[in-house]
């Protein structure tokens, strides 16, 4: 008899914060059966590693993203609604998956020298394709400043977004579209009142 899936859900979800947590190398599975109630070998009845945990983990939310990317990129959309657009869709991301974006904000680059992790690296190119290619579009377009280095604001929207996984809490005081349109009203428009002099 196979596991019920809402169960393997579960398991999942509990790895994943005592991943982000404790952090893929500190973590046994002990840890995690303990956290998810659980004697450490009935743990392996539902997966057979910790890296199996752990690749189902990023695997889902990787997928998850690049789904919701691709409807994006494919919306047809002019670059600064497209920008707006793949920065709200990272800070929803960030709600249904926080422990998730963690995991791979601090262990990406440790993790894609494992072999079973390899596919972490080749996932970047598309993200970063994706933003320079929307960014650069929009300085061509006029909708952008000429004199802007898209390579160095990829970069800047790039972590600014996805370090929020540190702070954020599913259910808090904001909404992650909240969150995004402050986050955008920031970098689009800057805090500084126009002709304002000291």
């Amino acid at each position: 008899m196979r596991p019920a899936p809402e169960r393997r859900r579960e398991l999942l979800a509990t790895a994943a914060e005592v991943f982000a947590a404790q952090g893929y190398d500190a973590t046994t599975v002990r840890r995690i059966a303990d956290a998810a109630g659980l004697l450490a070998g009935s743990l392996y009845y539902h997966f057979d590693s910790k890296e199996s945990m752990l690749d189902e983990i990023l695997r889902a939310f990787l997928t998850e993203l690049w789904g919701r990317y691709d409807t994006v990129l494919a919306a047809g959309l002019g670059p600064r609604e497209t920008i707006e657009a793949l920065v709200t869709e990272s800070f929803r991301e960030i709600d249904r998956h926080r422990a998730a974006v963690a995991i791979y904000q601090k262990e990406s680059r440790h993790l894609a020298e494992l072999p079973r992790f390899r596919y972490l690296a080749d996932a970047q190119r598309p993200f970063e394709r994706a933003w320079l290619g929307t960014l650069e579009r929009g300085v061509g377009d006029g909708v952008f400043r000429a004199d802007l280095d898209v390579r160095l604001t990829y970069r800047f929207v790039r972590d600014t977004v996805w370090v929020a996984a540190s702070w954020y809490r599913p259910g808090g005081r904001h909404s992650p579209e909240e969150i995004a349109r402050q986050y955008l009203s920031t970098v689009l428009e800057g805090i500084a009142l126009r002709d304002a002099h000291p």
